[in-house]
């Protein structure tokens, strides 16, 4: 990350500060979870339980976020695994522990008004408008296909079309084996089968289906993501397509990886606070904490996953960028039909799950 000069780098802390404290007194005297008017003074206290999925990615935001800001404001991040029962629970407007959760638009969609919205300054502007006004803490993440460079050394696969070509790029290909974690697959299928980008949407499943299946004895299946990291490394497989951070864990561990971002797709994530948060103006504070360019830097150089605040590539170097999904060079990104896989969400979980069981 370009390291800023130490007025720039006093500014922004005292800028951090300053939004806290305007939050801080904005917020106090709320009986619900929307930001209060101004006017008192009350400080911040207490606890903000935070559900995500752990692992490097929580402690990148440890480091990146939840450090800085305990030290600056006492209020202590409490980060826990993620349970489905709990998170869906309170989308639904039930009472839980989480005041802060990871959740993807598909998920939030149908639950907006359970939701507290953030404050506008703390809003991510390179997030989807209709989901903006209840996302803190966002990033984007890419699905891709990535291997090994020195497995293909005269160039890999161009386009999902390539994957599907196991004559041209011969090995095994790691592919999502968990049913709930069917990511792009029937919308990868559908593509390399020659269905338009504009067309992809209301998915053809028997038709993707289809198409997988010319492949099927040609992919392995992974339970978890970091499993294709040591698929890749092993040899096990020649491709894999995952999560992008699980390629930026390989390259920042010494791996040479390629990345394939034509035809990635790009999605939009974050984290929400349900209207029953026990401590909302605490919430508020942390999202406008959390939308600081120079700390979205630090965590999207950490994980490789883009940031939502445009300002942040500015504090980044070249290289970096060129491995951030939403970088401004990358221009043939894809995304989700969000409304209609919002609207499909028990089709897609229980067609990807029949179609792994064979």
């Amino acid at each position: 990350m370009k390291i800023p000069n130490r007025s720039r780098r006093l500014a922004a802390t005292l800028a951090g500060l300053a939004a806290v404290s305007v939050l801080a007194a904005g917020c106090a005297g709320s009986s619900d979870s929307e930001p209060a008017s101004s006017g008192s003074s009350a400080a911040l206290s207490g606890q903000v339980v935070w559900a995500d999925y752990g692992g490097p990615t929580n402690e990148s935001r440890q480091v990146s976020y939840f450090d800085s800001f305990i030290d600056e404001t006492g209020v202590d991040v409490v980060s826990t695994s993620i349970e489905d029962s709990v998170y869906k629970s309170e989308l639904k407007g039930e009472a839980g522990d989480y005041d802060v959760f990871q959740a993807g638009i598909s998920d939030i969609l149908p639950n907006l008004d359970n939701l507290a919205t953030v404050p506008a300054d703390a809003q991510g502007s390179l997030l989807p408008e209709n989901v903006r006004p209840y996302y803190m803490g966002g990033f984007v993440f890419g699905i891709a296909q990535g291997w090994l460079t020195s497995t293909f050394p005269n160039g890999g696969p161009q386009n999902w079309a390539d994957f599907f070509d196991t004559t041209k790029f011969p090995g095994k290909r790691a592919w999502p084996g968990d049913p709930g974690s069917y990511d792009s697959s029937y919308e990868i299928a559908l593509l390399a089968d020659g269905v338009k980008f504009d067309d992809l949407y209301p998915l053809d499943i028997p038709r993707a289906e289809k198409k997988l299946n010319t492949i099927r004895d040609s992919l392995v299946f992974y339970q978890s993501y970091p499993e294709t990291q040591q698929l890749l490394t092993s040899g096990s497989a020649a491709i894999a397509v995952t999560v992008t951070g699980q390629f930026r864990a390989l390259q920042n561990a010494g791996q040479d990886v390629t990345v394939q971002w034509n035809q990635a797709f790009a999605i939009p994530s974050g984290f929400v606070s349900p209207k029953s948060s026990k401590n909302p103006d605490a919430v508020a504070a942390l999202a406008a904490w959390m939308n600081d360019p120079a700390r979205q830097a630090v965590f999207t150089q950490r994980t490789g996953y883009g940031p939502v605040n445009p300002a942040v590539f500015d504090e980044l170097p070249d290289d970096v960028k060129a491995q951030v999904v939403n970088a401004p060079d990358h221009t043939n990104l894809l995304s989700y039909g969000e409304e209609w896989r919002a609207e499909n969400a028990d089709l897609l979980l229980n067609s990807y799950t029949a179609w792994l069981a064979g």
